[in-house]
């Protein structure tokens, strides 16, 4: 059973009470969350090695992933980062961008199989870098912003103060004005765009199936190209869902708690965050599932071939 012993500070006024874990669930949860943060950052560590590595990956998707995978990294090295500010500051950035990043990549993927022949066109590498720029700035210029100009407490600063504030601890804590403005611009809208966009894609690309069904011996080869795009785009929506699924009942949460006057134990808002956290170690085992490259790419890196010279042009979609 958890217990309040003490105080973080004890000859300092307004300083928070301490908690006290039992010896066996410190041990458990230190040792779960070093795991995970392991994992995690391992996880997309190889992520990011294989798309910059590996030249037959140098393609806007794979940027897009990239960049993911470097927001699910942060995510893993820098969240048990306690500069309350920082802290604070950096879990709303990775978030936003990891959001953000599923946007374009989802844009991404409505070219790519709804209109195969503007898709060079229109998704450039110079048109991805912009969406990767675009991604990082609003991150940061979000998460930075609202804690530092204290626009989490705009019109509650009183209460914040009086009840809330205190030396040690390190509480993340929004108006209701303020939870419903982000949850609404950084999770719920762009994740029920991201959903109707899928949904066009797959109508399409059961269109695109049956079609190729009728004519398939008209063309093999565009056949072929047909599977990996629509290979692709089910890896990705399976992110998509991995995030959505992960991420929801803590925004359900956190939207939900200031209009029932915060009472929503802190414990469980903490616990839902850790399993949102998750969706950054599920991203490489997903990729790791569907992807034969992949797993040959983790092979080359894990026996060290990648300092030979010329791997950087190994074919990983040869068998």
């Amino acid at each position: 059973m958890i217990t309040i012993t003490d105080f973080c500070y004890e000859y300092l006024n307004g300083s928070c009470p301490k908690f006290v874990y039992p010896l066996f669930l410190k041990v458990t949860l230190y040792l779960f969350f070093g795991s995970v943060v392991i994992l995690t950052v391992f996880g997309n560590l190889f992520v990011i090695i294989t798309v910059v590595h590996f030249k037959q990956l140098h393609m806007p998707t794979n940027f897009l992933v990239l960049s993911l995978a470097v927001t699910d990294l942060l995510l893993g090295a820098l969240f048990m980062q306690y500069i309350c500010k920082i802290h604070n500051s950096v879990a709303i950035m990775l978030c936003s961008a990891s959001i953000i990043n599923l946007s374009f990549i989802s844009i991404d993927r409505y070219y790519a199989v709804c209109h195969p022949l503007l898709y060079h066109s229109k998704i450039t590498s110079s048109v991805t870098v912009i969406m990767i720029v675009i991604c990082w700035s609003v991150s940061a210029g979000a998460g930075f912003m609202i804690i530092f100009l204290e626009l989490n407490i705009l019109g509650v600063e009183e209460f914040y103060y009086e009840n809330v504030a205190c030396e040690g601890g390190c509480l993340m804590f929004q108006s209701a004005a303020s939870y419903t403005v982000c949850s609404v611009f950084s999770f719920y809208f762009p994740g029920v765009v991201m959903l109707s966009i899928y949904m066009k894609i797959f109508r399409v690309a059961q269109k695109q199936a049956k079609s190729i069904q009728d004519t398939k011996c008209k063309n093999n080869i565009k056949s072929v190209l047909s599977r990996d795009q629509k290979k692709a785009t089910k890896t990705l929506a399976v992110v998509l869902g991995v995030f959505l699924s992960l991420w929801t009942p803590f925004f359900i949460c956190i939207v939900i708690n200031p209009y029932i006057g915060y009472t929503v134990p802190l414990i469980l808002i903490d616990m839902l965050g850790w399993i949102g956290l998750l969706n950054s170690t599920c991203n490489p085992i997903v990729y790791a599932f569907f992807y034969k490259w992949f797993r040959k790419a983790f092979r080359i890196i894990i026996s060290g071939q990648i300092f030979h010279k010329g791997s950087s042009r190994t074919n990983l979609f040869s068998d």
